[in-house]
């Protein structure tokens, strides 16, 4: 059986993992993986392969940035002579990105069977690209493999087969597991200078950094922030540019430290002792949930409510003093952390998608 998977930024990557291992482990599978592109900036991209130990690609596609159409148009037309070359049985897609929408049409027009890694997730709001892309993957794909129960019901409701259908459980937690003990040995404070508590922030989403008014914003509530604790901003490229097209230059005299991007590791080594994550990142809501960590994600809805409802996750504005609020609110709690359990949030989740895809099981 040949697999061909599709990737092309870094929460894919993270996706991918868990399930080209357990395809590896498969004599009778040959396992193809195609990198759009999509990232391409060297530590948003190939220090995530090395962290998760991810084979390199048989194809880089070098599509690069450009507006939702540009990208999506090129995966499409970059990938297509691959497929016809490969004929792969099953083309797996990861996540919600221009490349997971792209390469889900792009198999599908050409009869090529589908699968959606993290099928189902819904924030209802079809405002967010993302949700769009979720939206047309799911309904192409043939495969359905969703990492909540939530997420289940969400394919029920808009009439997708239920034998299409697999609750296999999030593989984001499976490459979080087995990172975890390394980053936590690796986390040392020559990263960070950090000692004491600290709050871990990334801010990439266009809503928030490309409206000068919300950045503005945001960026002063973590001045504020910083005058209780430490504050680690890890700063996206997106970001980065837009702070430096505003001159928006973060100071204030507290304790607010910028860095640069963080590998899969180094990051997680971080969120994993931070008092608070503050983030507008789909995957760090599932993480931060997982490690027991607070978080405030900067967004008006998600697409992965059970964070909200069963983890450590609460949605909060991009206002400055509602910001500030929860943050402190936060972080005058003390005690133990409680440590959510949610469903099949357990490290197989990619051994679930090599049954289902390579045996026909049933989730």
């Amino acid at each position: 059986m040949k697999v061909l998977s599709v990737v092309g930024t870094r929460p894919n990557f993270m996706k991918l993992a868990p399930v080209a291992r357990a395809l590896d482990r498969r004599a009778d599978v040959q396992h193809i993986i195609v990198h759009t592109g999509q990232h391409y900036d060297a530590v948003m991209s190939d220090e995530f392969f090395d962290d998760l130990d991810i084979p390199t690609p048989n194809y880089a596609l070098g599509v690069g940035s450009g507006t939702h159409t540009e990208t999506t148009t090129a995966v499409m037309s970059r990938l297509e002579p691959v497929l016809a070359y490969e004929q792969p049985d099953l083309v797996l897609v990861y996540g919600d990105v221009n490349s997971t929408v792209a390469a889900a049409l792009a198999a599908a027009q050409r009869g090529i069977r589908v699968a959606h890694v993290e099928a189902g997730l819904r924030s209802r709001d079809r405002t967010m690209p993302e949700e769009l892309n979720r939206l047309v993957t799911d309904h192409v794909a043939t495969l359905l493999l969703a990492p909540s129960a939530d997420a289940v019901e969400n394919l029920h409701a808009e009439g997708i087969d239920p034998q299409s259908v697999h609750f296999v459980g999030n593989v984001m937690i499976d490459s979080l597991m087995r990172v975890l003990p390394r980053a936590r040995a690796e986390q040392r404070e020559r990263h960070t200078g950090v000692e004491g508590p600290y709050v871990v922030v990334t801010l990439h989403r266009p809503s928030n950094v490309d409206d000068p008014d919300h950045l503005r914003e945001l960026v002063g509530a973590l001045e504020d922030i910083s005058q209780d604790t430490t504050v680690l901003f890890s700063v996206h490229p997106r970001t980065r540019r837009r702070m430096d097209e505003m001159q928006l230059k973060p100071n204030g005299g507290g304790a607010l430290r910028v860095l640069e991007p963080q590998g899969y590791v180094d990051m997680i080594g971080l969120v994993s002792r931070a008092n608070l994550v503050i983030t507008d990142s789909g995957g760090l809501q599932e993480e931060t949930s997982f490690l027991g960590v607070p978080c405030l994600t900067v967004r008006p809805n998600t697409e992965r409510p059970i964070t909200c409802s069963l983890g450590t996750n609460a949605l909060v504005p991009p206002q400055r003093s509602a910001l500030v609020e929860r943050a402190r609110g936060v972080l005058k709690r003390t005690g133990a952390r409680a440590r959510p359990v949610i469903e099949r949030w357990d490290g197989h989740a990619g051994e679930r998608i090599a049954d289902v895809v390579c045996d026909g099981a049933r989730y």
